[in-house]
């Protein structure tokens, strides 16, 4: 089985076109992805193992979209996963997997009601990327993150191609505020010969 993607996915757009556009693909997101083998969530999942990441504190799946990502973490043995995005028609499909603690919606651009500290663990996984969110929204998250806290997200090879994001991500780790854990390059939609880096950062 194979699936498909909807035209110029990886391009910049408005947030108004990007809610457009995931409001007429939620339905069948879940069915295309993993039709094209989508790696970068369970990566992601064991990346933060790897890294040490506590199982037992609740982990923020910003962008959590369909659910996929929060099943994959859910897999990897994290016990409490909350979930965020800005589609209500994404969400309602996470909420049918039962893989989440508690779901909300979210303005583009905010962390609705989390605050610095809530969370140990953050993840946004297959998220920051060209035609999805913008590169400020790692500083938005690595910022409020708890002291010690690991922060897990990735670049597909579209993203990796775009000076603004590894830009955003240099800028960050330049702060001295956070050291990379972990980062691995490898396989994100295996039938469209996509890869993508899977990067664990700790705050300092």
């Amino acid at each position: 089985m194979t699936g498909t993607t909807p035209d110029k996915l990886w391009t910049a757009r408005s947030v108004d076109d990007t809610l457009e556009l995931y409001r007429d693909w939620a339905a069948r997101y879940d069915a295309d992805v993993t039709g094209m083998g989508y790696a970068t969530p369970a990566r992601s999942a064991l990346a933060l193992r790897q890294a040490g990441a506590n199982a037992a504190k609740p982990v923020l799946d910003f962008g959590c979209g369909t659910g996929l990502s929060g099943l994959a973490l859910k897999a990897a043995g994290f016990d409490v996963v909350d979930g965020m995005d800005i589609s209500p028609e994404m969400l309602a499909e996470a909420e049918a997997k039962g893989a989440y603690r508690q779901l909300y919606q979210a303005e583009p651009g905010t962390l609705a009601h989390v605050r610095r500290g809530d969370y140990a663990i953050i993840a946004a996984i297959g998220v920051v990327s060209l035609g999805a969110a913008p590169p400020e929204t790692l500083e938005m998250l690595a910022a409020a993150l708890a002291p010690g806290g690991l922060f897990t997200f990735s670049f597909n090879d579209a993203t990796l191609a775009d000076a603004r994001y590894t830009d955003a991500l240099a800028a960050l780790l330049a702060t001295g505020g956070f050291e990379a854990a972990f980062e691995e390059y490898g396989p994100h939609l295996p039938e469209k010969e996509m890869g993508s880096t899977v990067w664990v950062l700790r705050a300092t």
